[in-house]
C-alpha cells in the first residue's frame, strides 16, 4: 500500500520526535534505545527502517546520533549506562585482584625465604652447641641462681 507525501512527512516527523525522546533518555517501560523501540514509539513498521525502505536514512541518522552520544560518554539508555559502569568496575576489580595476588605471591616467597634462613640459623646454633660441648677447654659457667633478696635500697 502506497502512502501519500503528507503521510510520509507525518511519519518522518513522528519518527524524529520519537528519536529525540529516546536519545534524551525518555524510554518507555520495557523499551531500549534501539530501532525496535523507535518504530514502536513512532507507530511505524520496523521493517521500514531497513534496506531500501523509505525510512532507512532515519535509521542511519538515529544510529549515528546514538553512536556520537556513546562516544561523548552520554548513554541515553540507563541499562546500557549500567552495563558500561559495571564493566568498568569489573575491570578495576580485576586489576585490584591481580595486584593482591602479586602481593600474596611476594609475601609467600618472603615467608619461605625467612623460614629457610631461620632453619639455617637453627642448624648453625645446634652445630655450635655440639662443638662447644665436645671441646674440653670450654669451661661451663654455673647456672644463675635466683636471688630473693633485694640489693640496696635508699631511704
Amino acid at each position: 500500500m502506497r502512502i501519500t507525501a503528507a503521510q510520509r512527512t507525518e511519519n518522518e516527523n513522528r519518527i524524529r520526535a520519537a528519536m529525540d525522546r529516546l536519545l534524551r533518555g525518555e524510554l518507555p517501560p520495557g523499551g531500549k534505545c534501539d530501532i525496535k523501540t523507535l518504530a514502536r514509539e513512532a507507530a511505524v513498521d520496523r521493517t521500514a527502517f531497513y534496506g531500501n525502505r523509505p525510512y532507512s536514512h532515519l535509521r542511519d541518522e538515529f544510529e549515528q546520533r546514538l553512536q556520537s552520544l556513546h562516544d561523548a560518554g552520554d548513554i541515553p539508555d540507563p541499562r546500557d549506562a549500567q552495563v558500561a559502569r559495571l564493566k568498568a568496575e569489573v575491570a578495576k576489580l580485576k586489576e585490584r585482584l591481580a595486584k593482591s595476588e602479586q602481593a600474596i605471591d611476594e609475601l609467600t616467597d618472603f615467608r619461605t625465604e625467612a623460614l629457610a634462613r631461620l632453619a639455617a640459623q637453627h642448624e648453625e646454633i645446634v652445630h655450635l652447641r655440639q662443638t662447644a660441648a665436645a671441646a674440653s677447654r670450654v669451661a661451663r659457667l654455673p647456672a644463675a641462681r635466683s636471688s630473693t633478696t633485694v640489693i640496696g635500697s635508699c631511704s
